[in-house]
This record gives C-alpha cells, sequence and structure tokens, in this order.
C-alpha cells in the first residue's frame, strides 16, 4: 500500500449495501462498491486540490458489496477508491491498491486525466510487461469522484412522447452543434447549457426533427496516442463512468445543468435520446491502465480470454464488458435507469449492440441483458435502439433484436446510396426500403418505425461530401489515410471535392435532395445527421472521431447562405408532408411488391402499368412510380378527404417522361420535387417529365366545383 495520510479518521459505521454507488441522504452519505474478489477496500477522500487526506475501510462487506456510511460527508466531497485483493493477471485478476479508481457509480466525475505511467497497474517497460506490478501512486493523475445532491426542481417536466411513427431523429454532437453558433454566448458553447438555447431549439423545431440523439456524453477518456499528437477523442466511444456527465461538456460544473438541458428541450416539444457504449470501458486492453473496472474486479466485469490474462475483443479496443456476470449487469441497467429517472431521457441509442446479447455461445435475443431490459417497468417504456453489429463472430444481427427494440438499418443506407449513384439492379431492394424493410423487421408484431433509416450518420462522410468525394482524405487524422471505411457508396460527380462547376455543384445539390427525400418520405423511422439539412461539409474526412475542431463544429454561416437555407427550407417542406400525410409514416406493414392491404400500394412502370417480374429482374430499371392509398388527410378546410400519393423515382441518366395514372374525378398535383427552381408540371396528356436524377411526390384529391384539366 502506498503512504496513508497522516489524518484525523472520520467517523464510519457499517451503512447498507444498496443503493451502489455514493447517496447522500440529507444526513451523511453511504458508500457502496461492487466487487466479488476483492479482500479489502479503502474509500479515499480529497481535498478541492485533489490531496488525499483520508483513507476509510470499508467496514462491511454483504453479498459481494463493500460498504460503509460517513454521517461528516457531504455533498461536493471529492472522492475515489483503493482496491486490494489478488495481483494474478493469469488468474485475471489484477488488483493493485496503488492505483486510485473511479467508482464506477460516481455521478460526478472532477478533473482530467493526465496519462503517466503511475495509471498503469504493472510497470511500463518492464519485460515482463502486464505480470510486473507497479507500486507508484496514481492519485495525482485521476480525476476524481464527486458526491452530487440529486435534488432538482423539475417543476412541470414531462416527456413529450412522440410516437415512433412521427418521430424524426436529428443526431449530433454537444460541441460540434454549438460551438459556432452566433447567438450562443461563449461561454455557454459547447456544453449542455448551449443545447437549450431558443435558436437553436427553433431550428430544429422547424426543421420537423422530434429527437435530439446525442454523441455520448459519459466522462470518457481521451487516448494517449491521440494527446500526443494534439487531437481528442472527440466523438466519446471511450466510456469510463457510466452515471457521470463529461466534465468537458459542463458550463456549470453541477450536473444540474444536464436536467436543465432536458427540461429546456422538452419545453420545446423535443425528446432527448443519448448515444450510449457500454460494450466496452476506455481501460483497453491487458496492457491499459487501471482507472476504474480493472482494479475493482477484472474478472467480473470483462469477458476474459481462455487464457484469463487477456481479454476477449468482440469491439475492437481491447475489451469487452460481460453482461453475463451480474454485477456488470446490475451496474449497467442502474445506469440506463438513472438516466431515465433521475436525468428524464427519452431513450438511447446503444453502440455495438450485438455485445450486449451475446451469451458465452453467441447471440441470443433473449440474452441476459436484452430481457431485463424487455421486462424493466422502465426501460421497456422509453425508446431504444440498437447499432446491431460489432466485430465479433456472428456479429452482424440486423433485424434479429427482439420486439419493442428499433435498429439502425445500414441496408437502407446502403441501397439508397447505390441506386441514387447509378449502380444497376437497385430498384427490387429500393421498393422493399422505403416501405420498411418488411424482410428484416415483419416480425413478432414489429412495426416499420423498428427500421431506423438513415444515409448518413456521424461515422463516415455527411451528406454534401457523400456527394463531392470518391475517396476518404483523412490525413488530418495523423494515420496515413489507413483509418475510416473505403467503402462509401460515394460519387464525386466528375470532380474531386470542392469545384466551381455550377453544373456539376447544381448536379450535387439535386442527388443531395434525392437522398433526403428518399429518406423522409420512406417507411420507418429517419435519422438526419446534424448539419445535412444544410449541405455541411468535413472536407472529405470520412472518420472525423478525433476532429474537435471546425472541420467537425457546425458551420452556421453556411446555414445562413442562399444554398444552405434553399436546401433547408427543403427538408422542412418534406418533413412537413411526412407529418400531414400518414401514408409517409404507416404505423403497420404493407407488402413491398405486391400492393397488400386491399391495393393501397401499386408499383407502376414509367408508362402507367403495374411492374411485372420481367421489370423489377431487369438491372437496368432505374425507374418507377409507387402510389399509395388508404389515408385521409384534413386539410383544415373541408375536413378530411381521402388523398391518394404517387412518388415517381427517376434515378436513370436521361429525361423520363411519366404516364401519371389517371385520377377520375380528382386532380393530382406535385407536392415537392427534387428538381431545382420551378416544380415540373403535368402536361395535356397527363404525363410528368422529371429530368435525370430526380424525384416529386405527387397528390390526387376530389375536384371541388370544377372540372380537372386533361390529365390534372
Amino acid at each position: 500500500m502506498s503512504p496513508l495520510p497522516s489524518v484525523q479518521t472520520s467517523r464510519v459505521r457499517a451503512g447498507r449495501p444498496f443503493p451502489l454507488g455514493a447517496t447522500w441522504d440529507g444526513v451523511g452519505v453511504n458508500f457502496s462498491l461492487y466487487s466479488r474478489h476483492a479482500t479489502r477496500v479503502e474509500l479515499c477522500l480529497f481535498n478541492e486540490r485533489g490531496r488525499e487526506v483520508e483513507r476509510i475501510v470499508l467496514p462491511e462487506y454483504t453479498d459481494e458489496i463493500w460498504h460503509g456510511y460517513l454521517p461528516d460527508a457531504r455533498p461536493g466531497q471529492r472522492y475515489g477508491y483503493r482496491v486490494d485483493g489478488p495481483y494474478a493477471p493469469e488468474a485475471g485478476h489484477r488488483f493493485n491498491p496503488h492505483k486510485l479508481l473511479l467508482d464506477p457509480y460516481a455521478r460526478q466525475v472532477v478533473g482530467h486525466l493526465k496519462w503517466a505511467p503511475a495509471l498503469f497497474g504493472y510497470t511500463v517497460g518492464h519485460r515482463d510487461k502486464d505480470l510486473s506490478f507497479d507500486k507508484r501512486d496514481s492519485a495525482p493523475f485521476m480525476p476524481k469522484c464527486a458526491v452530487v445532491d440529486p435534488a432538482f426542481t423539475w417543476g412541470r417536466d414531462r416527456p413529450p412522447g412522440v410516437s415512433w411513427e412521427d418521430t424524426v431523429i436529428y443526431e449530433a454532437h454537444v460541441r460540434g452543434l454549438s460551438m459556432l453558433h452566433p447567438d450562443i454566448a461563449e461561454s455557454a458553447r459547447g456544453t449542455f447549457s448551449a443545447l437549450k438555447h431558443d435558436s437553436l431549439l427553433d431550428h430544429l423545431k422547424h426543421l420537423g426533427a422530434t429527437a435530439l440523439e446525442l454523441l455520448p456524453v459519459h466522462a470518457h477518456v481521451d487516448d494517449q496516442h491521440l494527446l500526443e499528437r494534439g487531437l481528442r477523442n472527440y466523438w466519446g466511444y471511450n466510456t469510463l463512468a457510466f452515471f457521470a456527465p463529461d466534465p468537458r461538456l459542463l458550463a456549470t460544473n453541477a450536473i444540474a445543468e444536464f436536467k436543465q438541458m432536458v427540461a429546456g428541450v422538452h419545453t420545446a416539444g423535443l425528446e432527448v435520446i443519448l448515444d450510449v457504449v457500454y460494450n466496452h470501458t476506455a481501460e483497453g486492453n491487458e496492457l491499459g491502465p487501471t482507472l476504474s473496472f480493472k482494479g475493482i474486479d477484472n474478472a467480473s466485469y470483462y469477458r476474459l480470454a481462455d487464457n484469463p490474462r487477456y481479454y476477449v475483443n468482440d469491439t475492437g479496443t481491447g475489451n469487452t464488458f460481460d453482461l453475463t456476470n451480474a454485477g456488470a449487469l446490475r451496474m449497467v441497467m442502474d445506469s440506463l435507469r438513472y438516466w431515465v429517472q433521475d436525468m428524464h431521457v427519452d431513450g438511447f441509442r446503444f453502440d455495438l449492440a450485438t455485445i450486449l446479447g451475446r451469451e458465452r455461445e453467441g447471440f441470443d435475443p433473449s440474452g441476459s441483458f436484452l430481457d431485463a431490459v424487455r421486462q424493466d417497468p422502465v426501460l421497456s417504456q422509453v425508446k431504444l435502439i440498437a447499432e446491431p453489429w460489432d466485430i465479433g463472430p456472428g456479429g452482424y444481427q440486423l433485424g434479429q433484436f427482439p420486439p419493442g427494440w428499433a435498429e439502425w438499418n445500414d441496408k437502407f443506407r446502403d441501397n439508397v446510396r447505390a441506386l441514387w449513384r447509378g449502380d444497376g439492379g437497385q430498384l427490387p431492394e429500393f421498393a422493399t426500403r422505403i416501405m420498411g424493410s418488411a424482410d428484416l423487421f415483419n416480425h413478432k408484431g414489429r412495426r416499420p418505425a423498428a427500421s431506423v433509416n438513415f444515409v448518413t450518420a456521424h461515422d463516415g462522410f455527411t451528406l454534401h461530401d457523400l456527394v463531392s468525394y470518391n475517396d476518404k482524405h483523412n490525413q488530418a487524422n495523423g494515420e496515413d489515410g489507413r483509418d475510416g471505411s473505403d467503402h462509401n457508396i460515394s460519387w464525386n460527380h466528375g470532380a474531386e471535392g470542392p469545384s466551381q462547376d455550377p453544373d456539376l455543384l447544381a448536379l450535387r445539390a439535386r442527388q443531395m435532395r434525392n437522398l433526403l427525400a428518399s429518406l423522409l418520405f420512406a417507411q420507418g423511422t429517419p435519422m438526419l445527421l446534424a448539419g445535412d439539412e444544410f449541405g455541411r461539409t468535413q472536407q472529405g474526412n470520412n472518420n472525423a472521431y478525433c476532429q474537435d475542431n471546425p472541420l467537425t463544429w457546425l458551420d452556421w454561416a453556411e446555414a445562413a447562405s442562399e444554398a444552405g437555407k434553399r436546401q433547408t427550407a427543403f427538408v422542412r417542406k418534406a418533413l412537413k408532408l411526412r407529418r400531414r400525410y400518414p401514408h409517409l409514416r404507416r404505423g403497420r406493414f404493407l407488402d413491398a411488391r405486391d400492393g397488400g392491404d386491399g391495393g393501397s400500394v401499386e408499383w407502376l412502370r414509367s408508362d402507367g402499368a403495374a411492374m411485372g417480374e420481367a421489370d423489377w429482374n431487369d438491372p437496368e430499371a432505374r425507374v418507377l412510380m409507387l402510389k399509395m392509398g388508404g389515408s385521409d388527410v384534413d386539410d383544415g378546410e373541408h375536413g378530411p378527404e381521402h388523398e391518394t400519393l404517387l412518388l415517381v423515382v427517376n434515378a436513370g441518366h436521361a429525361e423520363v417522361r411519366f404516364a401519371v395514372p389517371a385520377p377520375g374525378d380528382r386532380q393530382w398535383r406535385v407536392l415537392l420535387s427534387t428538381t431545382a427552381g420551378q416544380a415540373p408540371v403535368l402536361d395535356e396528356g397527363g404525363g410528368l417529365a422529371l429530368p435525370d436524377r430526380s424525384m416529386a411526390l405527387l397528390a390526387s384529391r376530389p375536384v371541388r366545383g370544377w372540372a380537372a384539366p386533361a390529365g390534372g
């Protein structure tokens, strides 16, 4: 053990094993820590300068939980743990009491990690590597936990409770969304305080978003190799404390700031969804640092290989959390409930979620974690979104998550990209994808909204870059371009990157509108990447995880440009139509190809005839019409009217005249098209000419008091 501070010992009582963590009860603080294999746990107290002033042995051990009660402790008290037990890496144990450890249940983390050899449980550079034992004290280099007072006046805050069918997700980063916003005070930019600013919320509301999905906000670690290159882990997929907001996102240094943000977003009618990373931690593999879980109970928290010195690495980050262990599973469930019940968030997007459902024998939709969530009276009622893949065996599980879950649908992304790039043979799958991907989700009562459709996300090209680059340009990441995916399904339309060619720029703008319209008019839950509504760029970087700078921050000046305003107006109108027409957000599946539901859906060729097998199987086919009926729409003037929609798609390389179905006593009108300028109109013969690479949405209603023009 490192030398004990020479100070008076606080009063300590037995306390209680539950709740876990540091709990202020208005009189004192109960401290509780799960560790199945520890032999001794010391609570270390620190002053506000970070100096260790006292160590207290937790006096009780109940059901694998160490606990004690300090009647003299108060909110704001800094603390950490030192945990003793066997240091036997070959048996899976890495206890080292010289290392200060963060409480897995810490509600607040203060300070930042300072990389130093003392952070490692073994002696860095020793010939025996992680089998050696390091006796240096890591406390001077560690952030500290802080006891919090959970009291907060929520007033009339209520979850917006947006139905899945009406949900439109806006994926953003706290810093990226606000760092360059001109209406937000500089002191608040990049923090939770910025997200409740009226200008920002008005933008999201008027755009038509219903949920703000935030990239990880849990306290995380910046990798040493990134800091050495002047970079940082901007995205935050390197969590260390699953109950604590990252201190860099707090303008006020108080966790109440997060609650105030949620209340502000809720007041605007928007939901808050958190991107969470329960599949691994920031401690890496056997050569990684000892910061928390590794030193508290390595063999319980992590999945270990057949040789328990090493870790199962289904995440690609060095370690994998073990949710088949009751203590680890309880921590994750407690964390999720905390963010819902105490912090009032409305849902979660789970990074590499296949890992969360992987049992010893492989992925199981009825695995420990997935079953625990499904039966939980709190968590089963919030939005749950899976990233349904990882790099482990059998890692791709799209469509296999249990009822109650939605999933990121990368098949939608890839098909829509390929169709508008001009790839052949995409039309049959396109029909399936825009009807909600029934092939993947139409089972066990799951609905089309289970398909979270996206064309772009934080990981990969932005929408602007998708139509501006053939190749990734990641040199700024310092990895010689080796990082990031090479499978982008992108097209620069004739020139790599920026261009002054007006024709090329016009085509790129039309293609962005085509991709957006395909997303927003498809069945399922649409997700927009922040800034795509006005065409932001990352200069061809498709892996900007380490770029906390203007490359990734939203350029609100670009949003105010003429091009930016035009594209934003297009998205706003498309989402307004999506809200107005139930045809575009059905709560149940219709058959994607043969009409189903009494003929509510018809697939037509450009000449108006029904699509046949030969048409579907033609690899060069790139045009079709989708006729959708069966819904009443109230225009506010005449009351509910039975309306029919017609989605007209020309993904080919030449103008096509579509023979629009005769409307009888009804009138067709173009609601929205991706063409620039004046919307296309029907000719006297009932035809609609669409230029190459464009689409349009039409609607028909009964004609009132006058005859519809021929073909009109």
